[in-house]
């Protein structure tokens, strides 16, 4: 698999692991429709590329990622529903490339995690966080709902209660709650995370035949329910989106950061 990159997304490989950076700080890593095709791409290619053996998931700067960028559905949506359309689309094969991805995913979440950001990480093998790394899912906040399979995911690792918490009331959940409630395994030192690097990057010494055998057998539990799940979690999303209420919240969301 060739060392290509994008402005948005950077990604190379070494030691047989495929590192996928989140590479746009400025906007703290939001991802546009064009990149949640970009990585279902990368993912994609990598599958066959007897080469990589695992993908990490980081971002540049202070954020992992603010999750989704909203903006260009906003733009679009006085002309027609092409940008929720496309927007939907990219999301949904990007979470089910994640449930089905048959090699060992990873995130390094270097800072604050927001939305799809935190929501796809019980859908990774492996999490370890930042001690400043905080995880948030204003899904009610925005007037949409909660997705990347975390209806299911998240009462499952956190509880009933805790993810009710974080669901329904917004509840940001710093660091080291994360390690309490098994969302991460491990915090470091913010700013530097090259112990983690060092720690996954083993692997590549590793059975990849066992390795690739372990994760079928831990996935094939799980894979076909989280394809259900996500697809209705999809089906509310398309109708939060295209109602009055999620676009009256996020104007008002976003005209007061314009007068920040």
């Amino acid at each position: 698999m060739a060392n290509k990159s994008s402005p948005d997304i950077l990604h190379s490989v070494e030691n047989k692991i495929l590192k996928i950076v989140l590479n746009r700080p400025k906007k703290l890593n939001s991802i546009s429709i064009s990149m949640y095709k970009e990585l279902s791409q990368i993912l994609q290619d990598s599958i066959q590329d007897n080469n990589i053996q695992a993908v990490i998931f980081t971002g540049t700067g202070e954020f992992f990622s603010s999750g989704n960028d909203f903006t260009s559905v906003m733009v679009t949506q006085d002309e027609n529903s092409s940008g929720v359309d496309s927007l939907i689309s990219s999301f949904k094969n990007f979470v089910e490339t994640l449930i089905s991805y048959p090699k060992l995913l990873i995130a390094i979440v270097n800072g604050p995690a927001i939305g799809i950001a935190t929501t796809m990480l019980p859908l990774c093998d492996m999490v370890y966080c930042s001690e400043k790394a905080y995880f948030h899912t204003p899904f009610t906040r925005i007037g949409v709902v909660a997705e990347g399979c975390s209806t299911y995911t998240f009462p499952k690792i956190l509880g009933q209660s805790k993810a009710g918490d974080m669901l329904y009331l917004g509840y940001k959940m710093n660091a080291l709650e994360a390690k309490h409630y098994g969302l991460v395994s491990e915090i470091f030192e913010h700013g530097k995370p090259n112990d983690v690097l060092t720690y996954v990057g083993k692997i590549s010494t590793l059975s990849a035949e066992s390795i690739s055998a372990i994760k079928r057998l831990t996935k094939r539990w799980n894979e076909k329910r989280l394809l259900e799940v996500h697809a209705e979690e999809v089906n509310e999303l398309v109708k939060r989106l295209q109602s009055p209420d999620f676009f009256d919240k996020l104007l008002t969301i976003m005209t007061r950061k314009s007068k920040l």
